[in-house]
């Protein structure tokens, strides 16, 4: 869409304001809104300008001034607004210098998938994202200097068999069984329906949706891959549906990691390959069908998988999913078809266009920009200095001997453990200007002080459980 077509429909639609959207470092949407009449196409070129000191983890108050470019080809007509809104994700830019802005994530995903066309190994990256996340009916927490705590409830969840409800139907999930029976059990699929439909009248390519393996409300909806750019902007109104649908209902959702103790946690596969013009390149004549191009971007994988969860797991909650011996794939191993591996390569089609790799370890908690800017440079880490990834692990890993176990690598068991990785591997990202040292620097900071420390210094309800009487 060009900015001309955006005016049109604008007219067309009788749209009244325009909303301004942008990634925040973290990975929260950011946006203000504009009359429609302050839109014409001297915005789309000039931009629009707004404090950046006010964004977390962007600029100082002495250099607060920056501009949002609203990119035309994102505009989609806002299904929740009273007002006939049409939003656009935006770009940043420096106001003086007129570049592109480092700790724009979005900057950084298109630093990437032109990084790709640069280094001749191909001209796109098609990623996948499978998310998953939970859908609660009430939720309530708080931390304070003397008290901390949060409550969670869900109509189906397990824990709910004995409550009176007037009536109770006792249709209740069990623990790890939401995979997937059909309705009363499942009692989401209307709301599930109406998220895939809004999605869809959004311009969003959805593949399926289902509940997933949590009781109390685990959910996937799944997007049809595009290219790394256009997949971390559906996610973002992806997320943004999901959420919007569920509060329109009374109901809230939440794409942490690990809400829930004893039961999945959630993730976010992420399958990824790399064409070059109509040929799909990780296809080939190898394990699992795979090419030697796919083998070696696994490799790049498996190496720099601690550092990459530093943006692919980004949370202190994130390490609740990813540990050993449960569901998550902590395991740097690669098999054809064994999802307790961290690179799985899927099976369901002969066809070289289907052929991809799935990168298991992702959680939906992630900046989709820079989480999926990671995963392609490791790819391409690989591809390039032909990283071996050793030999396939095609037995269930959970079923391995303590002395196999040991032979097969992990992820970091806590964020401080992968914000230690990524200090001292990076030098991946920082080809092409992809990921600038400030934005390496800056990351580890903000995630310390924010987040990692944040949760140290702070005691834990679970603790007085445990230590209260001692």
């Amino acid at each position: 869409m060009t900015p001309k077509k955006v005016l049109a429909l604008c007219r067309e639609k009788d749209v009244k304001a325009i909303d301004m959207r942008f990634m925040d470092f973290p990975g929260l949407w950011q946006h203000f809104t504009i009359p429609a009449s302050a839109l014409d196409e001297s915005v789309f070129e000039d931009g629009l300008g707004f404090d950046g000191s006010s964004i977390r983890g962007w600029k100082a108050i002495n250099e607060s001034d920056m501009l949002v470019v609203p990119q035309p080809e994102t505009a989609s007509l806002d299904p929740f607004t009273e007002l006939p809104t049409l939003a656009m994700i935006c770009n940043i830019q420096d106001p003086i210098t007129r570049e592109d802005y480092s700790r724009d994530p979005r900057n950084v995903a298109r630093k990437a998938a032109n990084y790709l066309k640069t280094t001749g190994v191909g001209d796109t990256c098609h990623i996948g994202a499978e998310a998953e996340f939970f859908i609660f009916d009430d939720v309530r927490f708080d931390s304070q200097p003397n008290l901390g705590f949060y409550y969670i409830d869900s109509i189906e969840g397990q824990w709910n068999r004995g409550r009176i409800e007037n009536p109770n139907l006792g249709y209740k999930l069990r623990y790890k069984e939401g995979y997937f029976p059909v309705p009363p059990a499942d009692q989401l699929m209307n709301l599930r329906n109406e998220m895939m439909q809004t999605m869809i009248d959004c311009g969003l390519d959805v593949e399926c949706q289902h509940h997933e393996v949590g009781t109390a409300g685990q959910t996937e909806i799944d997007l049809k891959f595009s290219n790394l750019l256009h997949a971390a902007d559906n996610m973002m109104l992806y997320k943004y549906i999901v959420k919007n649908v569920a509060a329109r209902h009374n109901k809230t959702v939440t794409f942490m990691p690990k809400p829930l103790f004893g039961d999945n946690g959630s993730g976010m596969h992420t399958h990824i390959s790399i064409w070059k013009g109509e040929d799909p390149l990780f296809a080939g004549s190898g394990y699992a069908g795979l090419s030697d191009m796919a083998m070696y971007a696994i490799g790049g994988l498996l190496r720099h998988a601690p550092s990459i969860c530093a943006f692919a797991n980004p949370t202190t909650n994130s390490y609740k999913r990813l540990v050993p011996v449960f569901e998550a794939p902590v395991n740097l191993a690669y098999s054809q078809r064994n999802r307790s591996a961290s690179v799985r390569i899927p099976m369901y089609s002969a066809s070289p266009k289907a052929k991809r790799l799935e990168y298991r370890c992702p959680d939906p908690s992630c900046n989709p920009y820079l989480a999926f800017s990671a995963i392609l440079m490791a790819a391409l880490d690989g591809i390039q200095n032909k990283i071996d990834p050793g030999e396939p692990l095609d037995k269930d890993i959970y079923d391995l001997t303590p002395e196999e176990l040991t032979n097969v690598p992990t992820t970091p068991g806590s964020l401080e453990e992968a914000l230690a990785a990524l200090r001292q591997d990076h030098e991946f990202l920082l080809r092409g200007d992809v990921f600038t040292p400030d934005v390496i620097d800056t990351w580890i900071w903000y995630k310390t002080e924010n987040e990692v420390d944040a949760l140290r210094l702070r005691p834990h309800p679970h603790e007085f459980c445990m230590y209260y009487d001692i």
